[in-house]
């Protein structure tokens, strides 16, 4: 796959990835790729990710049911940053974050501290299974 061997891959075969929401343009969250969760995600129309925590492909939503499918696979001008642009979809299509919030960037730096800027909208302990 020739369009894969332009990405350029950091020095652990990955590559940082921003997860866009289609329709308003809300940054939902920040992931890895390595060559395979790329490919996977092209080849699927699904996210699928690299959790370095894990050591292991991560489908979006294989444990939350929070899937985000692909409208469109983008790759900056230095060719290494994605971007994709997604629409949440499952059983609780508006969040993406694993603390149960629409987006993993709710905390907002206020006069020297960090606020919470987003609602948890359903417990975590509720999501997953």
């Amino acid at each position: 796959m020739q369009w894969l061997d332009e990405v350029t891959w950091d020095a652990a075969g990955l590559v940082p990835v921003i997860a866009q929401e289609q329709d308003t343009g809300d940054v939902l969250m920040f992931a890895w790729m390595n060559r395979e969760a790329l490919r996977l995600t092209a080849e699927q129309g699904r996210a699928v990710y690299w959790s370095r925590s894990r050591g292991k492909l991560w489908f979006k939503g294989e444990e939350s049911g929070h899937v985000q499918q692909v409208h469109e696979i983008r790759l900056d001008c230095d060719a290494d940053v994605v971007l994709l642009r997604v629409t949440q979809l499952g059983h609780d299509p508006s969040i993406a974050c694993h603390t149960g919030r629409h987006s993993c960037f709710f905390r907002r730096l206020e006069a020297g501290r960090w606020s919470e800027a987003e609602p948890v909208l359903k417990d975590p302990s509720t999501i997953y299974t």
